[in-house]
C-alpha cells in the first residue's frame, strides 16, 4: 500500500510541476520575437518547391511553418541562419509533435533553379523545403509576410548581391501569420543572424501561450 501511495504522490508531484512550468512559460514574453495576439491573414500564394511540386496555403495547414527569404549565392546570412535552425530542428519537431516545417524562399529566381535549390537545401537538412517563383509572386508574398528583398545590381552579370531581411516569419497550423523572429546583431561589424538558443526559447514561450 505504501508503494502505491508513493507512486501516486510522485505522479501528482510531476503533474503539478509540469503545470507550474507551463504557467511560468506562458507568462513570459519572447525576447527577440514579435507575437501577434491576433494572427494575420496570409493571402493565397502558390510557389514551387525544390522537388518541382506546387506549394501554397494548403501545405501550411496542420503545421507550424517558419519562412526565411534568401538565395543560394548568399555568402553569410543564409547559410548561417539555416545552420542555426538545423541545430534546434529536432527540438522544434518534438515540441510540435512532428508538425514543424522550415521553408527557405529564394529571392533570386534568376539563378536559383529547382535543381540548384534541391541540392542547396538538402545540404542543411533533408526535411527542409526550398521555394521559388517569379517576382510577380514573390514580391506580394514577401510583403504579406512583412519581409523584404531587393536586387539592385546588374542581374546580367555572373555575380550580384540580393538584399533581404534576416528575420523569420512563422505561420500557425491554420496557415495564419503568427510571429516574427528577429535577428541579433550585438556588434555593428557583424552580420545580423538568428541565434538558435534564443529562437528555441522564444518558440517555447509562443507555443505555450497558444496551447
Amino acid at each position: 500500500m505504501n508503494k502505491i501511495l508513493i507512486i501516486i504522490l510522485a505522479v501528482v508531484a510531476a503533474a503539478i510541476g509540469a503545470l507550474v512550468y507551463q504557467t511560468q512559460i506562458s507568462n513570459q514574453q519572447p525576447e527577440h520575437a514579435l507575437l501577434y495576439s491576433t494572427p494575420r491573414t496570409l493571402t493565397n500564394f502558390e510557389l514551387t518547391d525544390h522537388n518541382n511540386q506546387a506549394f501554397g496555403n494548403e501545405q501550411l495547414i496542420g503545421k507550424w511553418t517558419i519562412f526565411f527569404f534568401g538565395y543560394t549565392s548568399c555568402p553569410d546570412i543564409c547559410p548561417v541562419t539555416l545552420q542555426e535552425i538545423n541545430y534546434i530542428y529536432p527540438e522544434l519537431k518534438t515540441l510540435t509533435n512532428d508538425n514543424m516545417q522550415i521553408a527557405f524562399v529564394s529571392a533570386d529566381p534568376n539563378r536559383d533553379t529547382v535543381e540548384k535549390l534541391n541540392g542547396y537545401i538538402r545540404y542543411f537538412n533533408e526535411e527542409f523545403v526550398a521555394l521559388r517563383g517569379g517576382h510577380d509572386k514573390l514580391f506580394p508574398f514577401a510583403r504579406n509576410l512583412g519581409l523584404m528583398y531587393a536586387i539592385t545590381d546588374d542581374t546580367t552579370q555572373d555575380y550580384y548581391m540580393v538584399n533581404h531581411s534576416a528575420s523569420l516569419v512563422m505561420t500557425n497550423p491554420k496557415g495564419q501569420i503568427q510571429a516574427i523572429f528577429k535577428p541579433i546583431q550585438q556588434d555593428p561589424t557583424q552580420i545580423p543572424s538568428i541565434d538558435s538558443k534564443t529562437l528555441l526559447a522564444d518558440f517555447k514561450i509562443i507555443h505555450a501561450k497558444l496551447n
